[in-house]
């Protein structure tokens, strides 16, 4: 600045002076007082030291891998966060993040080595493990890992941030590197399982959780390591190019796994609506004890259990209609209805819990039991049962079989009472034509149109002549019957 005792130029002079931005500002105060404090050969030399491939790496890595997938068979949290605690994740996966940021070619491919070669290891040791293994069953701390969603990549980039930051500050260890092996060792153990038991299902959602996590933390990891000015060395072209590689690399993973969090989200929201609309179908004090959905349907398909004091042959219907109006999708509703009792039903469902366990699993094998006999035997779904364990009473709304008469399902109704001792098995059958009424020795032959008319609680017409003694007969049976025309033969039909 020229000195001079002009006020106005002095004044001149300060307005020609470029600005001081504020981000300017915050840079110079960034490499003065955080960046300054950083060593960064001492910090590429440890990352260096912990990124490769040893003999120690891989022993860490299988028992790792072996712990986790032991937990995971288990559904056992604790033993998860066992394996945690001795993952050797950190190491590679923070020195590929560094690498990457300081765009150094040979640490990339090192660090990539050890952690291909760590992962593959580990999903076939968790693989062999669960070949060996007699459980085999989806738990639920398995399933946990076959959906990834925006939630899952935010557990990353957290993780990936205290992984990074303690390394750079020099406070890396154990503590930190369970925040990294807890988004990759468990679905790593989960790809074992997949490709152990053949479910590509599980083996799919496991490997894209591992995936996402895996390009999540590194990524992170390299903008952690640009952040503390170890990227000094590139180019402001390079600069560029990486740091729009990377918001690239990040919106691609978000953007699903942000469609992937909002169905599961609706997924959730669709399950409290089922309930409700299953319950609206039910009085009051009616209790829902199992509910399950199943949204690869279509319709949406929702299968319930109810403890109600009464039963509601039109449950099915009503829920269904009150889901569609909920939701705004068509389902198909599954109600499976148990009395018990006219009273409080979740009074009435703690007095039966008080009773003999062996008395009320022996119930519940004998309701499933003639649930399947009867669904078979009528052709209808498992919605067409309604089961009284307590009156040890089963009654199915057959469906229409294939060339079938009323003759055939009372048939049916007959042999299914005979597998089934002890209980009362009624099939309602469908509208069909009622049998002919034979007369034997003046007599008419008429059980078949009792029963059929006793099942479906419906009046029947009766013409031709010597009518008048079938409707008697019939009368006498507690079947609504009427007089149609006297003239033709003997028929017996459905009132309309």
């Amino acid at each position: 600045m020229t000195l001079t005792n002009d006020p106005t130029a002095r004044v001149k002079d300060e307005r020609t002076e470029p600005a001081i931005s504020t981000p300017a500002v915050l840079g110079r105060w960034w490499r003065a007082h955080v960046m300054a404090d950083v060593n960064h050969v001492e910090v590429l030399e440890r990352v260096h030291d912990d990124a490769g491939w040893t003999p120690r790496y891989l022993f860490m890595i299988l028992m790792s891998a072996g712990i986790a997938v032991l937990g995971l068979l288990l559904s056992s949290p604790a033993v998860v966060i066992g394996a945690m605690l001795i993952s050797p994740l950190m190491g590679p996966i923070i020195g590929l993040g560094f690498a990457l940021s300081t765009a150094d070619a040979p640490q990339i491919r090192r660090a990539a080595v050890a952690l291909v070669a760590g992962s593959v290891a580990a999903i076939l040791f968790c693989a062999v493990i669960s070949l060996m293994s007699p459980l085999q069953n989806v738990t639920s701390e398995i399933a946990a890992r076959t959906r990834p969603n925006l939630f899952d990549l935010l557990v990353a980039l957290f993780s990936a941030l205290a992984g990074a930051y303690a390394t750079i500050k020099g406070r890396a260890g154990t503590i930190v590197g369970v925040a990294i092996a807890t988004a990759l060792m468990p679905p790593l153990a989960t790809v074992g399982f997949g490709l152990a038991t053949l479910n590509g299902t599980v083996f799919g959602g496991a490997l894209l959780l591992f995936v996402t996590n895996f390009v999540t933390i590194a990524i992170t990891a390299a903008v952690m390591a640009r952040l503390y000015g170890f990227a000094s060395a590139l180019s402001p072209k390079q600069s560029w190019w990486q740091t729009a590689a990377i918001i690239v690399t990040f919106l691609m993973l978000a953007v699903p796994l942000g469609f992937s969090l909002r169905q599961i989200a609706w997924e959730n929201l669709a399950g409290r609506q089922a309930r409700t609309a299953v319950a609206a179908a039910f009085p009051d004090n009616a209790r829902i004890s199992q509910l399950e959905m199943n949204y690869e349907r279509e319709p949406i398909g929702v299968s319930a259990t109810v403890l109600t004091p009464e039963y509601r042959r039109d449950a099915n219907r009503v829920a269904a209609r009150e889901f569609a109006r909920l939701v705004g999708r068509q389902a198909t509703v599954n109600v499976v209805q148990y009395r018990v009792g006219v009273g409080d039903a979740e009074a009435a469902e703690l007095q039966k819990a008080g009773e003999s366990a062996a008395a009320a699993r022996t119930v519940a094998v004998e309701s499933e039991r003639i649930t399947d006999a009867l669904s078979i035997a009528a052709g209808g779904g498992r919605d067409r049962i309604t089961i009284d364990p307590e009156a040890h009473r089963a009654v199915v709304q057959a469906a229409p079989l294939p060339g079938a008469t009323l003759d055939t399902y009372r048939a049916l109704e007959a042999r299914v009472g005979s597998v089934v001792r002890g209980w009362s098995v009624q099939i309602v059958p469908p509208a069909l034509p009622l049998p002919a009424v034979q007369v034997v020795d003046d007599v008419p032959q008429l059980s078949g149109v009792i029963w059929a008319a006793q099942r479906r609680g419906a009046a029947v017409e009766v013409s031709g002549t010597n009518g008048e003694a079938v409707t008697e007969a019939l009368a006498k049976a507690g079947v609504t019957a009427t007089r149609g025309s006297e003239r033709g033969a003997l028929r017996v039909a459905w009132a309309q």
